[in-house]
């Protein structure tokens, strides 16, 4: 099973929800052959997540956020992780849940 690397984008000033930003970042992994997943944040204020395979640079994704958004503060936040959900971390803790 692949495992993927969650990365969150957070700023110091701009907003980045309501001005579509995992659809550009989407469209840019689409037009540069890069497996990608991303999603707004739930569980913290102003938060944007994105997801790549474990064996994907981020240099490539990083550069073309911190090129539309300067302020933008990018960090992993979990890595190495199956199915990722990355509207709320805690759902990704599978020790949570049990079948």
């Amino acid at each position: 099973m692949q495992e993927w690397t969650i990365y969150e984008i957070t700023t110091e000033k701009s907003i980045i929800h309501g001005i579509m930003l995992r659809g550009r970042i989407r469209k840019f992994a689409l037009e540069n052959n890069v497996n990608l997943l991303a999603e707004n944040a739930t569980d913290i204020e102003n938060g944007v997540r994105f997801a790549l395979y474990i064996d994907q640079k981020p240099d490539l994704v990083i550069k073309f956020i911190k090129n539309i958004i300067p302020d933008s503060i990018i960090n992993v936040v979990i890595d190495e992780v199956k199915n990722p959900v990355l509207s709320k971390l805690k759902v990704n803790n599978e020790d949570r849940y049990t079948i």
